[in-house]
């Protein structure tokens, strides 16, 4: 292994600020998601259907998988190197054909979208078998494995593309599975057997800043559906009202995960011995909830805009409902994750978000919008008061007379 790695060390360096700083390459990789992400949003805003939800569940996983895959390679690879920059922006030029294929992913750029999203994690997954070979053998087996992973994934995804249109769904769910079960096997490969959790030990700081980054991805596309929905219609009380919902709607799923959590869940991880397994939950399996609240209430505010005030169809009551309840439950899970209690006001918030379903019959696209919002507001004012009551009193010895 040693003989043919990179001449070159391209790693970051272990302590430092270096070591867990994100990079202005990162962000300009970024961009390329911000794109993916509408992309995958817009897919239910132009067709509400239950086989559209199920289209927009499996490619926003396979966004979300190729970003946070990169996220876990870029915690070691020093993105302040020319290699390393220029294996991003290899992967930006594959990542934007994902994105352009994306609407047509299940029909003509079938084959577009699988080639290129496999060829992005190939190319990051054996750069950095080479990148590892010198100076930590174990860490390039670990990648040779993840390597592996994704060619046998890759190939379930190419064959995909080649199948009729109504059977593709099918092979396509068979290779995400392989992709979602990689890391709760440990990658495990005939012959190389399991990864060591040992070797998984990210920057804590880096990766949970990283994915709070994606989440602001998420959030922006909110308001890029919020705005754009809002500014090409017609401008009255109720769409006014309506627009005011989905703004304070969005701010109020910010404000649930960065008082506290995303805090929290970076200290919890810098300090913990074995990084791997808390990093793999909390940090790669759990986003995908946040990702999808988000992006899920961002489609259910562009069809309230739409129509405030009109009966309130089922299929936007349960986008409403749904999504900011799946939201409540993510946060409760990623605080566990974390090592924290159960919240439990998350928990209650999210079964009272649900039990707003039933109010659909009586309340319009709007009223249904602010209920949603009040259960968020009341949910977040729990969350502050109980910090408040958690946090130590001031030591009066030590007050200044």
């Amino acid at each position: 292994m040693p003989r043919i790695g990179f001449s070159a060390d391209l790693l970051r360096p272990a302590t430092g600020d270096a070591s867990h700083r994100v990079t202005y390459i990162e962000l300009f990789f970024d961009l390329v998601f911000v794109f993916a992400i509408t992309q995958v949003s817009h897919i239910l805003i132009h067709e509400q259907s239950g086989l559209e939800l199920v289209h927009t569940l499996v490619l926003g996983c396979m966004v979300w998988w190729m970003w946070v895959y990169t996220t876990w390679a870029s915690s070691w690879l020093n993105p302040e190197t020319g290699a390393v920059r220029a294996l991003f922006i290899v992967m930006m030029f594959f990542g934007m054909l994902v994105s352009i294929a994306i609407p047509e992913a299940f029909g003509d750029r079938a084959l577009l979208f699988a080639v290129s999203m496999v060829a992005l994690q190939l190319s990051r997954s054996l750069f950095t078998i080479f990148a590892f070979a010198r100076t930590q053998p174990d860490h390039a087996v670990n990648f040779v494995r993840i390597s592996v992973w994704h060619a046998a994934a890759g190939a379930v995804w190419i064959a995909g593309a080649f199948v009729p249109e109504d059977a593709r769904l099918w092979v396509w769910l068979a290779a995400l599975v392989i992709d979602l079960i990689g890391p709760r096997a440990r990658f495990w490969t005939p012959g190389l057997g399991t990864s060591d959790l040992q070797t998984w030990n990210v920057s804590g700081e880096h990766m949970s800043e990283r994915v709070s980054l994606f989440v602001i991805i998420a959030l922006g596309e909110s308001i890029v559906v919020t705005g754009s929905t809002f500014g090409t219609g017609r401008i009255d009380a109720a769409t006014f009202g309506a627009f005011v919902a989905a703004f304070a709607g969005t701010v109020l799923m910010w404000l649930l995960y960065f008082t506290h959590n995303q805090r929290r869940g970076s200290e919890f991880l810098e300090q913990a011995d074995e990084r791997g397994m808390i990093a793999q939950t909390a940090f790669t399996y759990i986003p995908i909830l946040f990702v999808f609240g988000i992006v899920l209430t961002a489609v259910a505010d562009g069809l309230v805009l739409h129509d405030p005030t009109g009966d309130t169809e089922l299929w936007a009551a349960g986008l409403l409902t749904g999504a900011a309840a799946l939201y409540l439950v993510a946060n409760a899970l990623f605080r566990r994750a974390v090592g924290g209690s159960w919240l439990v006001a998350q928990l209650i918030g999210a079964a009272v978000v649900l039990a707003l379903f039933a109010l659909t019959p009586v309340l319009t696209p709007l009223g249904l919008s602010w209920a949603v919002n009040l259960v968020l507001l009341v949910v977040v004012l729990s969350d502050a008061l109980n910090r408040r009551r958690r946090r130590p009193a001031p030591d009066a010895s030590s007050a200044h007379v």
